[in-house]
């Protein structure tokens, strides 16, 4: 049905190359670039005095400068230069429902597979349908985004599929008329996009309902809302551990167009849960109101379970020393993607990090303060999810019977 799909990113240095806050993850970079470079001099000037060693064995291992790989063995073994490039920052999905900046490149990141296809440029407009390689154990999900996707955010490898491909254009290409454009192509830029859905897949639906209008963006959202179906997961467990998911046609045009809505509204709350409306749960604030916090009362390390002896009290969430969450919804747990609520995604990540090896810090506030500028963004995300778990699981209860 896709022309192509791709792995999620693969870094080998995902304390290097993701980081919460743009300004620091420009320094990691600069720092990391800066002492393979100096590495990649020291080292050539070794093998220039014919010591016959391996790359690893000359090379120096501390992992708070860098973090090697085989790929960039590789490159240092051939004398390859680095460079900061700046358009290789953009902002990504880490985990779900988690926002990161990353610098994606080819030469810093161990394996890119078909994203460069998917998202050339940081604001290429594009959606993509993630879900686990075949084989995960963590049981079916899926996930859409309208950014590149980690590999590690769905169990065994996140497989991404594409609303849109896009090809550079050539020199030639540039210069021809944009009226010579078939339907299905688009040029954005330096970019000339393409629909990812092949027209053998738009037939094959076209022939299943032959009296109705179906365009690839309808089979797009589709196969988002088939693939949320609990009708179809249960049929197919057995298989959706082993292979790619098969698409098959409903029976009824009212079905089809039922999960194509279904995909849609889906959609719209997994890709807008930033901005979507807070759930009212009861905020206990230490005796104060939410105007008489300051900035720093929104400071979390790390989210935890209210607990009575060593049960834990999910619908109380510590958030910090200032702001505990009460009353949540135990119905809102039951979204999960990747073996985990979307809830307990953000608590897990709304926080602050070590990574050990390489001693960098990783914190969440400071996207809420440097991206986007605003304290209280933890805090707000956990009751927005909560608002995306419970209208996902209303549009997953309300989906057709799956009558194929």
């Amino acid at each position: 049905m896709f022309k192509n799909y791709s792995n999620g990113v693969v870094t080998s240095r995902d304390a290097w190359i993701y980081q919460f806050s743009g300004q620091k993850l420009n320094i990691n970079i600069h720092s990391s670039i800066a002492f393979y470079n100096a590495e990649r001099i020291r080292v050539q000037e070794l093998l220039k005095n014919k010591l016959n060693k391996d790359i690893g064995d000359l090379i120096n291992n501390d992992s708070t400068q860098i973090s090697w790989s085989r790929a960039l063995k590789n490159d240092l073994s051939k004398d390859k230069d680095l460079s900061f490039d700046k358009n290789s920052i953009y902002i990504s999905t880490y985990r779900p429902f988690t926002k990161t900046w990353m610098y994606f490149n080819r030469r810093l990141n161990e394996m890119v597979y078909q994203i460069p296809q998917i998202f050339p440029t940081s604001d290429t407009p594009n959606l993509i349908i993630s879900l686990p390689n075949s084989g995960g154990r963590k049981g079916f999900s899926t996930l859409i985004s309208n950014i590149p996707f980690d590999f590690n955010s769905m169990d065994a490898g996140a497989q991404c599929f594409p609303l849109y491909l896009y090809e550079e254009n050539s020199q030639e290409s540039t210069d021809t008329d944009l009226f010579s454009q078939t339907d299905a192509q688009t040029a954005i830029g330096q970019y000339t996009r393409k629909d990812a859905i092949s027209d053998a897949g738009l037939k094959h639906f076209q022939d299943a309902y032959p009296s109705e209008t179906i365009s690839k963006e309808d089979i797009f959202y589709y196969v988002y809302g088939l693939l949320h179906s609990e009708d179809y997961r249960t049929r197919y467990a057995d298989n959706l551990t082993k292979e790619l998911p098969r698409i098959p046609c409903v029976k009824k045009a009212e079905d089809f167009w039922a999960f194509s809505k279904a995909g849609r509204d889906l959609a719209h709350w997994h890709l807008n849960y930033e901005t979507v409306e807070t759930y009212k749960a009861k905020l206990d604030l230490s005796n104060k109101s939410l105007k008489q916090l300051e900035n720093k009362d929104f400071y979390v390390t790390n989210m935890t379970f209210a607990k009575k002896g060593k049960d834990k009290i999910k619908d109380t969430v510590i958030y910090n020393s200032s702001i505990t969450i009460r009353e949540i919804p135990l119905e809102a747990y039951d979204y999960i993607v990747n073996g985990k609520s979307a809830l307990e995604w953000v608590m897990d990540r709304q926080g602050v990090s070590t990574h050990k090896e390489s001693g960098i810090e990783n914190d969440a506030n400071d996207w809420a303060i440097e991206t986007m500028g605003d304290a209280k963004y933890p805090l707000e995300l956990f009751l927005r999810v909560i608002t995306v778990s419970l209208e996902t699981i209303k549009i997953v209860k309300a989906l057709p019977k799956l009558d194929i």
